[in-house]
């Protein structure tokens, strides 16, 4: 298990990281109504949360584990809103330097519709 596994965020919203291979993250979500905003969907902060865990999870295993780092700036793009059901999360860095680096996310529903997508860039501290 590496140190992403277990984070406390992931008690809190109850997604589930599954073991990856370096600069690349998946994360499985169940989403229901605990997740909506007041129009009855998968609040978008809650979406943005995820991609933001899927792609620094991306990042924390292409790095060195005594490097510490954090997310510069994110981007979502939000393509159809979701209501319940099981949501896969990929992140994968796309270009990586000494101080920063570039991380690619999905978001699909369980029909692999696309939901959302999402860049960032992070640096190492």
């Amino acid at each position: 298990m590496d140190r992403f596994q277990q984070a406390p965020i992931n008690d809190l919203l109850q997604w589930q990281v599954l073991p990856g291979e370096s600069g690349e993250a998946t994360l499985i979500w169940e989403v229901d109504q605990r997740h909506h905003n007041p129009m009855g969907r998968v609040h978008g902060g809650a979406i943005s949360a995820i991609c933001d865990a899927a792609m620094g999870i991306a990042f924390g295993r292409a790095i060195d584990e005594s490097q510490d780092f954090s997310t510069i700036e994110m981007k979502v793009s939000f393509m159809r809103p979701v209501t319940a059901g099981t949501l896969t999360v990929r992140a994968k860095v796309i270009q990586r330097g000494l101080r920063v680096g570039f991380v690619d996310c999905t978001v699909h529903d369980q029909r692999q519709r696309l939901i959302a997508t999402a860049n960032c860039s992070c640096t190492t501290l």
